[in-house]
């Protein structure tokens, strides 16, 4: 399994990628996402939610913690009120390497 630092990087290089697929490969079926007051519960949703998030570009500051559990500060810029604004991703991540929880916040 990859460490954060390789987890993360990959991660926000999926967000951005043409290859939507690409980026819903990294989450388990059954995966929860909590961001901006909602929760998104499994791939169906996840599906979803992501139609509804606007083309941003990420900026990672910082990464701590281990293959499983890991966060990743990062700037979010783009066509969104507010832009840009720094928030924090936390992921949890199964054996597999499939993220099971994220939660990002301010």
């Amino acid at each position: 399994m990859q460490d954060a630092q390789q987890f993360a990087k990959e991660y926000f290089e999926a967000a951005i990628a043409s290859d939507r697929e690409r980026y819903f490969a990294l989450f388990d079926d059954d995966v929860v996402v909590h961001d901006d007051g909602h929760s998104h519960q499994g791939l169906a949703a996840v599906r979803r939610w992501r139609t509804e998030v606007p083309p941003v570009r990420y900026d990672i500051h910082d990464v701590t913690g281990t293959a499983t559990a890991c966060t990743a500060v990062a700037e979010v810029s783009g066509d969104f009120p507010g832009s840009p604004v720094t928030l924090r991703f936390s992921f949890e991540r199964d054996a597999r390497g499939k993220i099971t929880l994220l939660d990002i916040a301010p």
